[in-house]
């Protein structure tokens, strides 16, 4: 059905702003389609975290100001150091129950503001830094039925955290790289050894990327390699980093042109599907990184005296192991800054948010890049994006994304100001969230949709171990068209899904993934899980199938 395009004139200052949008519970053009879940759940979506009871914890900062939920039962938070409300009755986290869509509100303590975070192995989320009293702070939230809460630990990080970011590491640690004026990186939780000592190592690259007053290296984007170093992309260049011997492995050529693509000059980047062959060798697996979007050099500037530039309009995507590496550079279908980069589970990448002039910061974007797009990777260079149905509600500034268990994306935030704003502003604070369903959830798709099988026994697994799943396809098979893929739920916020991974462990043609016949209109196939945690650090995925690039729902598994 065809969304309703509007023509929005919005005068603010002496300035007159022209954008257009369209009706986003109907939807128009291109691929997929949108829907309003909520109009208000109180709060604006700037961090987000999938957990595996389903659940999703959102949460802002807690010196925007009064939000528009209450606390429960009288409850107040009282903090003397908070620079907005020394008493706050309000709330500024939430959990949403995705099969209810419902939510309720959560404590937070401290100040969350730009902070970081991942799900560990035992599938808590360990949420750390902020600004002022919340900069230091360790933040963990257990999921559970019904009443559990924030825990936070004063004093939990070495240094002061923010703008930094978090990658689960094969060993179940966490580690937390960079941040503002912290050219540095730690471990949670630390070793014991650490524990006496400062519990933190120097990362000169940070230094040597961060531009004079501007920076343009935060929230730097992080990816584990499968040697187990890290590739660290910040402003315009790369290295793959081992952080055990606190050593520089690789230096990738600066991305071509030389824009920044870091915070505030805010593009986004993601780890490319990796093919896991069962019976190859781990370290031949080709590995590739995607960064997209940014600003130019010296957008920000601009933007701060209210000139806003367009904003990059390239991607970047490099084989990061092939001995003498190099960009290859691919052309979006129109600039974009502070768009969100998420793996779906067919192995495509979608790019949804931001705008197409300025930069982050308070007020600094303009253009609202309104329509998603599809970058599919596995096709030849040239044809690889295609554009979605736009949103009729801009998401610009402290907007997120992160894909659910059916495989539609949760798309909440917005807010360019430095409190909540609802009137008189060019953006105003968005409350609501929108699920974007991609066009594999299409009803015209349904007799090819899998629906996936898997024996409750086998949702614990180890590295190597081999599965059995079973799918139901009501149409026509294409044996020769299936996969099987994992995918690890990111920690979304300001544009970078970190530790994000989709490994593809089976299907068609695949080692051991042969296609069987399991009775009427069902099939089987053997899988083998990533043998290393390399591959596959230990924790909760969502295991799908996937036939004709149309995805099953996930379904829950534990590596262990």
């Amino acid at each position: 059905m065809a969304g309703t395009a509007v023509m929005i004139l919005i005068l603010l200052g002496h300035t007159l702003y022209l954008f257009s949008t369209s009706n986003v519970a109907a939807g128009g053009g291109g691929g997929g389609s949108w829907r309003r879940l909520q109009e208000s759940i109180g709060i604006s979506a700037m961090h987000m975290q999938l957990l595996h009871n389903d659940r999703v914890v959102i949460f802002d900062r807690t010196d925007f100001g009064r939000s528009n939920l209450s606390l429960p039962n009288g409850r107040c938070r009282d903090d003397p150091r908070d620079t907005a409300l020394h008493v706050d009755c309000t709330a500024h986290s939430v959990e949403y129950d995705v099969a209810a869509n419902s939510f309720r509100p959560l404590t937070v303590r401290t100040d969350t503001w730009c902070s970081s975070g991942s799900v560990m192995p035992d599938g808590q989320l360990v949420q750390t830094g902020g600004y002022n009293d919340g900069i230091r702070c360790v933040r963990i939230f257990k999921p559970c039925r019904s009443d559990c809460d924030w825990e936070e630990v004063d004093g939990g990080l070495s240094v002061r955290r923010w703008y930094s970011t978090n990658h689960l590491l094969p060993d179940g640690r966490q580690i937390i790289v960079g941040g503002r004026r912290q050219f540095t990186y730690e471990f949670y939780p630390k070793a014991a050894a650490a524990a006496a000592a400062s519990g933190t190592y120097s990362l000169p690259f940070l230094a040597e990327t961060s531009d004079p007053k501007v920076e343009n290296n935060l929230y730097p984007f992080v990816h584990l390699n499968i040697d187990g170093n890290l590739f660290i992309f910040a402003n315009n260049r790369a290295i793959l980093f081992d952080y055990i011997k606190n050593k520089v492995v690789k230096t990738y050529p600066e991305i071509p042109g030389g824009d920044p693509r870091s915070y505030p000059s805010t593009g986004s980047s993601a780890l490319l599907p990796l093919r896991v062959e069962p019976e190859a060798d781990d370290l031949a697996i080709e590995v590739e990184v995607l960064v997209c979007g940014g600003a130019p050099k010296g957008s920000y500037a601009k933007a701060m005296v209210g000139d806003f530039v367009e904003a990059l309009n390239t991607c970047g995507r490099i084989k990061i192991n092939d001995p003498d590496p190099k960009w290859a550079i691919e052309t979006m279908p129109e600039p974009r800054v502070m768009s969100d980069m998420l793996l779906l589970p067919n192995g495509d990448v979608l790019i949804i948010n931001g705008c197409s002039e300025g930069t982050a910061g308070w007020e600094n974007g303009r253009r609202p890049a309104l329509r998603p797009v599809i970058y599919r990777p596995g096709r030849p260079a040239g044809g690889r994006f295609d554009v979605q149905s736009p949103n009729g509600t801009p998401r610009m500034y402290h907007s997120s994304a992160i894909l659910l268990q059916d495989g539609r994306v949760l798309v909440g935030g917005s807010n360019p100001h430095i409190y909540y704003n609802f009137t008189g502003v060019l953006f105003p604070t968005e409350l609501s969230l929108d699920a974007f369903s991609p066009e594999y959830l299409d009803g015209q798709f349904a007799a090819e949709r899998p629906k996936i099988r898997l024996p409750s026994s086998q949702t614990e697994v180890t590295h190597g171990e081999r599965l059995t799943v079973e799918f139901e396809v009501a149409g026509t098979l294409d044996k020769g068209d299936v996969a099987v893929t994992m995918l690890a739920p990111p920690f979304a916020t300001h544009s970078f899904s970190m530790n994000q991974r989709l490994l593809v462990i089976g299907g068609s043609g695949r080692g051991s993934g042969k296609i069987e016949v399991a009775g009427p209109a069902t099939y089987k196939v053997e899988v083998v899980v990533p043998r290393t945690a390399n591959l596959a650090p230990p924790g909760f995925y969502l295991l799908f199938v996937v036939h004709r690039e149309i995805p099953s729902e996930g379904i829950w598994v534990n590596i262990r």
